[in-house]
């Protein structure tokens, strides 16, 4: 059965919200106006009504909470423990060439943890969530990582650098010494939904540099309360800060650990 709780009713129901406009935007996307924030970085009016609907609902329902907005910056708030950090939609691209990948992400941090974690895949009504201490779920459903424990056996998710993002050779590097380990490597572009993957054991790891800290607030919590382990791709503990992240089941968390680091 799901969590069902105070905070889980706020946070789906902003979802919910949010969603009804998105998925009437995806089904006429050559109407949205667009513009481009930076190399192969695009915002449409999508972003910015799903933001400003996610932000009015959560106000309301925690109205001292502060905010990181992927388009609207950090707002402070009074209450100066509490912070929502929100991507209104993860897989920006997708969305607009029409590709049925991408999802609202909500992770709320309280005095630098996350506690709890949404990521909605609207099209596919698909609801993963999990709250500090209480487990993870997909809509009405426990979900656990993966038991595998060879890497040979395993799936691994990915993000490949695009144009203006750093990093291209190094990630070329990696790819070469994962691809020859694995079973297969997979790039479909929302990081959010590669957490919620192996948080529901879809995939058995996932591994990206240079995330934002909305692309992943909420899938680090949904790793961790589905039983995996989520680190930087070096060990390190900083993963929101440094936005360099390594997650995997607790069998082949360290095996893929020392395969990405390499000689």
């Amino acid at each position: 059965m799901a969590l069902r709780t105070a905070l889980w009713t706020v946070m789906t129901g902003a979802a919910q919200k949010a969603a009804r406009a998105l998925k009437r935007d995806f089904g006429e996307i050559e109407q949205l106006q667009v513009s481009q924030k930076g190399p192969s970085d695009f915002v449409s009016a999508a972003d910015l009504r799903a933001e400003r609907t996610l932000r009015t609902e959560l106000q309301k329902a925690r109205p001292k909470f502060g905010f990181l907005l992927e388009e609207g910056g950090e707002v402070k708030g009074e209450d100066g423990h509490h912070r929502w950090i929100i991507d209104p939609i993860d897989g920006t691209t997708n969305f607009l060439h029409g590709i049925p990948h991408f999802a609202i992400s909500i992770g709320l941090e309280m005095d630098g943890e996350m506690i709890a974690g949404l990521i909605f895949n609207p099209i596919a009504d698909e609801m993963y969530y999990a709250e500090k201490g209480k487990g993870a779920f997909l809509n009405d459903k426990r979900i656990r990582v993966s038991a595998r424990a060879s890497m040979i056996d395993s799936l691994i998710a990915t993000g490949i650098p695009f144009h203006g993002r750093p990093g291209h050779k190094p990630f070329v590097k990696q790819l070469e010494r994962v691809m020859g380990h694995v079973a297969g490597v997979r790039r479909m572009g929302a990081a959010s939904l590669d957490l919620a993957y192996v948080a529901a054991g879809r995939c058995d790891g996932f591994w990206e540099t240079g995330l934002q800290p909305w692309d992943i607030a909420a899938g680090i919590l949904l790793v961790r309360e589905a039983g995996g382990y989520i680190t930087e791709i070096d060990g390190g503990k900083n993963v929101l800060g440094s936005g360099n992240v390594l997650a995997a089941n607790p069998k082949l968390h360290k095996q893929f650990l020392d395969l990405l680091a390499g000689d």
